[in-house]
């Protein structure tokens, strides 16, 4: 196995590229706390054992025969590069909408001042964004969804996508990407509508109140109310969220499957 590698390291060398690229913009792996060269390892552990599985036939008029370095092949090099970063990136997405479903509610919950520097998302990000992004990521890890992720996914898109069809596809990768924000947003909406909702209400209430009788300090009990509120609807529904949670990671890895038809002429 290691001869063959060695005869053909520009082969290789492509197949690290993509992996390193999509280890440094995934969740969790970018993180600084995870070190350089535990990056490297894994990128070189995924290579070999990706490398017996790719067909990189295409890209042989490409490849110089005495393994020279060329312009080509430094476009494929970044081509690489740039198939792995999309590929994190959109995984980087789906945990977004979680964090963003936080976000969205802590105003009205009263935690927005407690923004602190969130080493998963590595953002300034508040209590309940956070709290949803580890949430998140525990169901992501307990699910196998990593392991579908550095296994079938990253075998499809060597066998559908390439540095030479993701320049043939840029329209349908960008009409792909522009989705996922939209679907982001949408997302983070419907999994904080029954908390901001229910806020609302408290607060259009207590305005009422507030005006009936002025004398009643409605200031000082309204927080602790939003807070309380707060926790008990996520208490109740968090076997939903948990569901939601996996079924968007479902229907974000279905996506990413059918761009990697696509891209492939539909194969």
């Amino acid at each position: 196995m290691l001869e063959r590698i060695l005869a053909n390291s520009p082969v290789f060398l492509l197949i690290a590229v993509r992996c390193f690229a999509m280890v440094m913009t995934l969740p969790l792996f970018s993180i600084r706390n995870v070190s350089r060269i535990s990056k490297i390892a894994l990128t070189g552990y995924m290579a070999y054992i990706l490398f017996p599985h790719v067909d990189f036939s295409v890209y042989a008029p490409y490849i110089a025969s005495d393994g020279a370095l060329s312009l080509p092949y430094i476009m494929l090099l970044v081509g690489e590069g740039l198939i792995g970063i999309l590929t994190g990136f959109y995984v980087t997405i789906i945990f977004a909408a979680f964090s963003s479903a936080g976000q969205f509610f802590a105003f009205q919950m009263g935690f927005s001042a407690s923004e602190v520097y969130d080493a998963l998302s590595q953002v300034e990000n508040p209590l309940m964004g956070q709290f949803f992004n580890l949430v998140a990521m525990l169901i992501f890890l307990q699910s196998d969804w990593a392991l579908l992720l550095f296994s079938k996914a990253l075998v499809a898109s060597f066998d559908s996508l390439n540095a030479l069809s993701l320049v043939i596809q840029r329209e349908s990768i960008v009409r792909f990407l522009l989705g996922s924000l939209t679907k982001l947003f949408a997302d983070a909406f419907l999994i904080s509508l029954p908390i901001m909702g229910t806020l609302l209400l408290i607060s259009v209430t207590m305005g009422i109140l507030s005006k009936a009788a002025p004398q009643m300090n409605l200031m000082s009990e309204g927080f602790p109310i939003m807070i309380l509120v707060s926790f008990f609807i996520i208490w109740s529904l968090f076997p939903q969220i948990c569901e939601f949670f996996i079924r968007s990671f479902s229907s974000g890895f279905s996506s990413l499957q059918r761009l990697f038809v696509i891209t492939g002429g539909g194969s």
